[in-house]
């Protein structure tokens, strides 16, 4: 019921294929929701919760509220806030935490420019530290930060993510969530061809997600990454929308993913 509920607000969705190849899907995907998938995840990213003339208390109940929903009717193996979690002043991640604990879905964070706050501060808040690395389903997640207590943007660590994409060269998938984008395909990202080069070696680097460019909701290739957009949740800029975005790998290695708003179904995508 929820599935067809959102199938019916939504427009096409977008298929990677293990080429790269991106394909549109037509409005008649709903045999691609009945798929089921071999792993399953959600991410998100900018609530900035604590910003001024924002409706953030808000913004963080209807996306804990949705994905909960989503989750009961077919599981996520996890879910990744992705940067920008709160609005500059520490003090109000305990209150941004408490709004997340709400999922019933594991989540990771990865740390945004906004989120001021040390190394050790951001292990003691959230229980991990800013680079992690975990597996789900034979594939491997890697989740970096690329700022600093300064709000400084900043690179990946590129020789964290060296260390770590070599321990899981074997792995069928990595999927990166790091917040700014690395090779400057937006207007606010950092350019580090370094840490492309790096990627460019792996060939089982299935996606990089971002965040930050509150605007973006799109796909963008580079070197035959998919780097992965997903709007925002709060603040006061970007798509006219608050949006996640839910990704599903499939038997033959596809992705498919589509983006919800958080109760429409968006910018549907395979890769």
């Amino acid at each position: 019921m929820l599935r067809r509920k959102f199938l019916k607000q939504g427009s096409a969705a977008l298929l990677i294929l293990g080429s790269g190849k991106i394909i549109r899907l037509s409005d008649s995907y709903e045999e691609w929701l009945s798929k089921k998938p071999v792993l399953r995840f959600v991410v998100a990213s900018d609530g900035h919760y604590g910003q001024k003339d924002t409706e953030y208390e808000k913004d963080f109940f209807n996306l804990t509220e949705k994905i909960n929903q989503l989750h009961a009717d077919k599981p996520f193996e996890f879910c990744v806030f992705n940067g920008d979690i709160i609005h500059d002043d520490k003090k109000l991640f305990p209150e941004a935490k408490k709004a997340l604990d709400k999922l019933t879905v594991k989540y990771y964070v990865s740390q945004g420019n906004h989120d001021h706050c040390t190394a050790d501060e951001w292990q003691q808040i959230w229980n991990m530290p800013v680079n992690i690395d975990f597996t789900a389903k034979k594939n491997t997640i890697l989740i970096g930060t690329t700022a600093n207590e300064a709000g400084t943007y900043l690179p990946p660590d590129v020789k964290w993510f060296a260390e770590k994409l070599e321990e899981h060269k074997k792995q069928r998938n990595i999927f990166i969530f790091i917040h700014i984008n690395p090779v400057k395909q937006t207007k606010n990202a950092v350019d580090s061809p370094e840490f492309l080069a790096l990627l460019s070696r792996y060939k089982n680097v299935r996606a990089v997600f971002n965040g930050h460019d509150h605007d973006m909701d799109d796909i963008k290739m580079k070197d035959s990454i998919p780097f992965i957009f997903d709007s925002h949740i709060g603040g006061n800029w970007g798509t006219g929308y608050r949006g996640f975005r839910i990704v599903e790998l499939r038997k033959d290695n596809s992705l498919f993913t589509y983006i919800l708003n958080p109760s429409e179904k968006l910018n549907e995508q395979t890769l």
